[in-house]
């Protein structure tokens, strides 16, 4: 007997899809065998690594390359701005998205620099070393420690501290996104690493015969394909490898989708789980034919749903561990119900951007000012007790009254900023507790490493939004930092 709507099943594209989302680890293990790749930790996705990048501006100096190293080791995809590359790669190794620019020529900070950014944190500073034969380079006057005769090397204050800092919060500008957006999945610029994220899972799974893929086409993720109702089937899509751990969205209302379609109806789908066949929550929308649109899909709206079939009185949405997301064209709604706009036959969903939306406004820009700059010329001053920076500002090229003009420059900019003003930079291993203060009046010193630890914690503290303040170190070691009542303890600046 022959069904008119049966076809031939595609078993070897059925182990195919199970291969690649790594379903059976016994066939992964075939696969890495036959093709000699290594049993290891490195393939493993991680969704904090996949939300924007950090762009660190300064990454080789002393703060900068802590900086660098602590953002990676919390996860964060990092790109350092660099002048030299072959110096950058013996500072911060060969594992690290390295970005050859000049903050002093703005000609530099191309889209190739700035995209994908979530953040800049800008540790750039002028370079200040011993005058030539007062004491051997490596005691630096600015250790904190000994005081030896500076002198300014290589560009000036100015040029570093001012015009390049503004060129940065202007290159910035452009790229950042809405303070309380951030930036999951950005495919008008596909690296490699993301097109590996992605795959098809089509009805062949459940013994039909639709057929679909996702393609970087016009800087865009071209999901497209052909679904066939034969064999009971009718469905297409493509879903994210699981992330481990999952996208922390938590605080965010929801993911906006930008994208074009063809007209029908389609789905998105996110897991909290990592189960290949388990819970998802799902939320259908339409399309408007060769139109782009935004899609904004509140977590709260998501329908807890195992195969189509809606799950009554099920736990909502925890954003906090976000798993996979998946786009599908089904002929089916909930529960057996059609989906009113489908049509089989060939399809096409373009999507530009997956973002979150609805979160609280966090700092995107990071300034390492330094305590001190409005102490020139301030009324009052006993240039007795004040460190050398501000004795000598005016033989240092103004130093600190240019530092003070950038930090202007960013207050200005409408960019949520956090302004860090170390007091004397050393190179002490660091732990010790934290003394914040505002209003420029504090001296002492601090290690590098806990001014590296602060500007990395501000990029996730809202407290911490539209804040310029002063810090050292105190005398008690601290074994851990409340970071959120440290900044809360903060007053934003005068907007």
């Amino acid at each position: 007997m022959t069904n008119n709507n049966r076809s031939q099943w595609d078993l070897g594209r059925f182990l195919q899809t199970l291969t690649y989302f790594e379903v059976i680890p016994f066939l992964n293990w075939i696969q890495d065998l036959i093709q000699g790749r290594p049993q290891d930790n490195k393939d493993r996705l991680d969704g904090a690594k996949q939300v924007g990048v950090i762009l660190v501006a300064g990454a080789t100096g002393g703060l900068g390359k802590r900086v660098v190293k602590q953002l990676l080791e919390q996860g964060y995809k990092v790109r350092a701005l660099v002048r030299d590359i072959d110096k950058a790669r013996s500072i911060l190794g060969n594992d690290i998205d390295l970005v050859v620019a000049d903050i002093t020529k703005p000609e530099t900070l191309t889209p190739l620099v700035m995209a994908n950014i979530q953040a800049v944190i800008c540790c750039t500073a002028v370079r200040v070393q011993p005058v030539e034969g007062d004491t051997p380079e490596r005691d630096k006057y600015y250790q904190g420690i000994k005081f030896y005769q500076p002198e300014i090397v290589g560009d000036t204050p100015e040029n570093v501290e001012y015009q390049g800092v503004k060129n940065l919060v202007e290159a910035a500008a452009k790229y950042l996104p809405k303070a309380s957006e951030k930036l999951i999945f950005d495919f008008t610029k596909p690296s490699t690493e993301l097109k590996n994220i992605w795959g098809a899972v089509d009805d062949v799974v459940m013994g039909g015969v639709s057929q679909s893929n996702i393609q970087f086409v016009e800087e865009t993720a071209l999901f497209a394909g052909n679904v066939s109702t034969a064999n009971s089937g009718g469905f297409a899509s493509v879903r994210t490898k699981n992330f481990t751990p999952g996208f922390n969205l938590s605080g965010y209302e929801g993911v906006e989708l930008r994208l074009r379609g063809d007209g029908q109806r389609y789905k998105f789908l996110l897991r909290t789980e990592a189960q290949w066949d388990g819970v998802a929550y799902s939320y259908a929308f339409d399309t408007e034919a060769h139109n782009w649109i935004d899609v904004r899909i509140p977590f709260s709206a998501m329908t807890p749903v195992f195969r189509a079939k809606t799950l009554k009185d099920y736990q909502p949405v925890d954003a906090s561990k976000i798993c996979s997301l998946q786009l599908m064209l089904s002929k089916f709604e909930y529960d057996g119900e059609l989906n009113p706009k489908f049509s089989p036959g060939g399809f096409a969903l373009q999507v530009e951007s997956i973002k979150a939306y609805g979160g609280a406004e966090l700092p995107q820009f990071v300034l390492v000012s330094s305590a001190g700059v409005t102490r020139p010329g301030r009324p009052g001053i006993n240039l007795d007790e004040e460190p050398p920076a501000v004795r000598l500002n005016d033989q240092l090229g103004g130093i600190l009254t240019w530092k003070l003009k950038g930090e202007d420059s960013l207050r200005e900019s409408g960019i949520p900023y956090t302004i860090i003003r170390p007091c004397a930079l050393t190179e002490d291993a660091g732990g010790k507790e934290f003394i914040v203060e505002q209003g420029d009046n504090i001296r002492g010193k601090i290690s590098r490493e806990d001014v590296a630890k602060l500007c990395v914690e501000a990029i996730e503290q809202s407290q911490a939004c539209h804040v310029t303040f002063e810090v050292k170190e105190g005398e008690n070691p601290a074994a851990s930092t409340d970071w959120q009542r440290l900044f809360s303890q903060l007053q934003p600046d005068s907007r």
